[in-house]
């Protein structure tokens, strides 16, 4: 009877200490998915959008929130992106890919989301620098975007 408590506990805790572990695995399980003609033609739609050196945009980074909006931790970063959208209006592109939207499913596949919310950081040419799956506060992720 003990250790029908002690597996399921223990199998949490696994899962808890290989989390990012899992979602990497997962995430380029689902790239993987992605036919290369696609990945080649998001790849150029990303570098037009967001290579702001190329494109002549002014801002230095590009804050990319990949979720839905029935999600709890998703309504939360929706509060951490106005903040940063309203601070930084000039240096931080903020956008919103809502994954249950048709037209956002191979920018999702490109990125290999896995999981929602999923925050993914842009440099100025365009150049995934940093990402995060779950809710992260607005200090986390400044800090980010200062040590760059």
């Amino acid at each position: 009877m003990l250790s029908l408590l002690i597996i399921p506990i223990v199998l949490l805790i696994i899962l808890a200490t290989q989390k990012s572990n899992l979602n990497n695995y997962l995430s380029q399980q689902i790239k993987s998915q992605i036919e290369p003609k696609i990945m080649e033609t998001i790849g150029n739609s990303i570098d037009s959008l967001y290579n702001y050196v190329d494109n002549g945009d002014l801002y230095e980074y590009t804050f990319l929130e990949f979720g839905a909006k029935g999600c709890s931790a998703c309504k939360r970063m929706e509060l951490v992106m106005e903040d940063i959208r309203t601070e930084y209006p000039n240096q931080i592109n903020v956008v919103f890919y809502n994954i249950l939207f048709p037209a956002n499913v191979e920018m999702m596949k490109y990125y290999g989301i896995s999981s929602i919310p999923t925050q993914i950081l842009l440099d100025r040419s365009g150049k995934e620098f940093f990402r995060h799956s779950g809710y992260y506060s607005k200090s986390e992720l400044l800090s980010h975007f200062i040590s760059n």
